[in-house]
């Protein structure tokens, strides 16, 4: 059975595919809509042009918007038109890019709320706008579903974004999801001794600079020593510091006990002999 994590990283993966496909089918749309309505306003150009004292041309000029198209009959209404079937095309495929996430740097700087360090809130109402902003004009079937389907989307990745947050991206990414692995697994500090070499070299130069990126330069810093100013900071870092027990080398003699000597016996060393004088 698959942890958690990992079914939550395959929805929102799943998620993320169905996001990229409905951009797609907006983009598709939003081309199709415009070649429609440049071809209407033509028809409408040619129409006006041929026959003014026609009624049936009259009729058009008094229509809100041009026929079969989303174009409103005011000047500059094609303009205004184009360029907004435009900026949604403009829009999506920065919609597109942030769903990938290519170039990170880019939308980290231009772009924050795009970027990996937010959630999927912000997302979900760009595409939520956008299909509002396509469904309120009349469209063809084909520009209706794929709207309703990009603004159902977005409803879903904001209610996403509500419940993971900013850890949402981060949950579906898979460069995380390997560092994820590596750190479940247990790992080993190897106790061996360094080589001389180039690789003794290399680890010196790495723990040397791991040392300078926690602490400061080394050179520009005093060390603490081995006194109270040492231990004190050693034990705001969480270490503790313990006394080491005394012990002697294999080699050094045995420590003499500390007891009084006993008292010699009162009898002579030695007895004399019964002919001396």
């Amino acid at each position: 059975m698959m942890p958690p994590r990992a079914y939550i990283f395959i929805g929102l993966n799943a998620v993320r595919i169905l996001s990229l496909i409905f951009l797609l089918l907006v983009f598709c749309s939003s081309i199709v809509v415009m070649v429609h309505d440049i071809r209407a306003v033509n028809q409408f150009l040619s129409a006006t042009a041929g026959s003014s004292n026609n009624s049936t041309v009259t009729a058009m000029e008094d229509c809100d918007y041009i026929g079969d198209s989303t174009v409103p009959n005011q000047p500059a209404g094609a303009f205004w038109a184009v360029l907004n079937r435009l900026l949604i095309i403009f829009q999506v495929i920065m919609l597109f890019m942030s769903e990938i996430g290519w170039p990170a740097p880019f939308f980290e700087s231009y772009f924050p709320v795009l970027g990996k360090e937010f959630g999927l809130g912000a997302l979900g109402v760009f595409q939520c706008l956008l299909g509002a902003a396509i469904l309120s004009h009349h469209v063809d079937k084909f520009t209706q579903v794929t709207a309703f389907l990009l603004f159902a989307i977005g409803c879903l990745n904001i209610l996403l974004g509500l419940v993971f947050r900013e850890s949402a991206k981060a949950r579906r990414s898979i460069t995380s999801w390997r560092a994820e692995r590596k750190g479940v697994l247990p790992s080993i500090k190897d106790m061996r001794p360094q080589r001389s070499g180039s690789s003794a070299s290399f680890y010196t130069n790495e723990k040397t600079h791991e040392l300078e990126s926690e602490y400061g330069s080394i050179r520009s810093q005093k060390g603490y020593g081995f006194g109270k100013q040492g231990e004190k900071s050693a034990g705001l870092k969480g270490f503790l510091i313990s006394k080491p027990l005394e012990s002697l080398p294999r080699y050094a003699p045995a420590p003499q006990s500390n007891r009084a000597p006993t008292p010699r016996n009162s009898v002579p060393m030695f007895h004399s002999s019964p002919t001396a004088i």
